[in-house]
């Protein structure tokens, strides 16, 4: 719980002791000495407590010394607006999308060798367009883009693959144990969780066989078939099925990192989830936020880590 600090001893050891005037008393229990709320804060510093240490309107009010309404006023009247920078140099680009109930997500690219965001849009749904502009409009400003970490949207393997393009192996992962579950029965599907929880730490040319062998070794069950009561013919295990061709499709790209021309790229998007898990972190401290003030939100917090980044970067070695 914040407590206000005394002006005289700088003790936090200070209870409220009564209003005058509509503005906030406070003693201090070590001192003894009696103080008004400072009241007088910048704007930039207020937004900076209410973004990054998750701090309530209420709280804000209480640490400020000024009402709620004024607060609410105060950070209505702050703009933050994200502007795509300038860009340089070259590296490899994470790509994706998080969302916050249906309807509206932010669509995020990001260098993974420094983690500043170089293009951030909002969106309804994420479409093969609003990919293709993200990265046209990397590129229009002057980055040269090495490579692409996705996780799995089909489509724009086909899209960017003028690109060296990595497959979240992560998400390769998740994707199989949601067909197989955790703890799958069938001895194929066992065989098959336990080849794929070994990805990550995997020689591409040996999966690749192993995944092979997995298939030889397995080809009566995957082949096998049902006969429904209406005389149709279906595959047995159609989930098991639906793993291995997800396998299939994938193959290409979850050992793109292992090439020579990637070195440095790396084999999941963890930096990104990184971040969005930071933005929702910040962001969910602050229920019932319009719209409107939910985006000047995210744009406060890019601008933010952007600014966090570079001050990092100029800091000498």
């Amino acid at each position: 719980m914040f407590k206000m600090r005394c002006q005289v001893c700088g003790s936090t050891h200070t209870i409220k002791y009564g209003v005058r005037k509509g503005v906030q008393l406070y003693r201090c229990n070590d001192c003894g000495y009696q103080f008004r709320a400072v009241s007088e804060v910048s704007k930039d510093e207020l937004w900076r407590v209410y973004q990054q240490e998750k701090q309530t309107i209420k709280e804000l009010s209480g640490r400020f010394g000024i009402s709620v309404s004024t607060v609410k006023r105060r950070l209505h009247d702050i703009r933050r607006e994200w502007v795509n920078p300038p860009l340089g140099g070259s590296g490899f680009l994470h790509l994706d999308t998080t969302y916050w109930g249906r309807g509206f997500g932010v669509l995020l690219a990001l260098d993974d060798a420094t983690g500043c965001p170089l293009y951030v849009a909002f969106v309804k749904s994420e479409t093969v367009k609003d990919y293709e502009d993200a990265l046209e409009s990397v590129k229009e400003r002057g980055y040269t883009i090495e490579g692409i970490i996705i996780d799995g949207k089909q489509t724009l393997f086909k899209t960017f693959s003028g690109y060296p393009i990595q497959m979240c192996q992560f998400h390769m992962k998740q994707i199989i144990k949601r067909y197989l579950t955790k703890s799958p029965k069938l001895l194929a599907a066992r065989a098959l969780k336990g080849l794929v929880d070994k990805l990550t730490g995997s020689d591409g040319a040996a999966f690749r066989a192993g995944f092979a062998a997995w298939k030889e070794e397995w080809h009566e069950t995957i082949c096998r078939r049902s006969v429904y009561k209406d005389g149709s013919m279906h595959y047995t295990h159609r989930r098991l099925r639906s793993a291995m061709h997800s396998l299939d499709f994938y193959m290409p790209y979850l050992f793109t990192y292992q090439r020579e021309d990637c070195r440095g790229m790396p084999n999941t998007n963890n930096k990104i989830e990184g971040t969005f898990t930071d933005l929702k972190k910040n962001l969910n401290n602050h229920s019932g936020l319009t719209l409107e003030n939910r985006k000047r939100f995210i744009n406060g917090f890019f601008l933010a880590l952007t600014e966090s980044l570079s001050m990092k970067k100029q800091k000498p070695r």
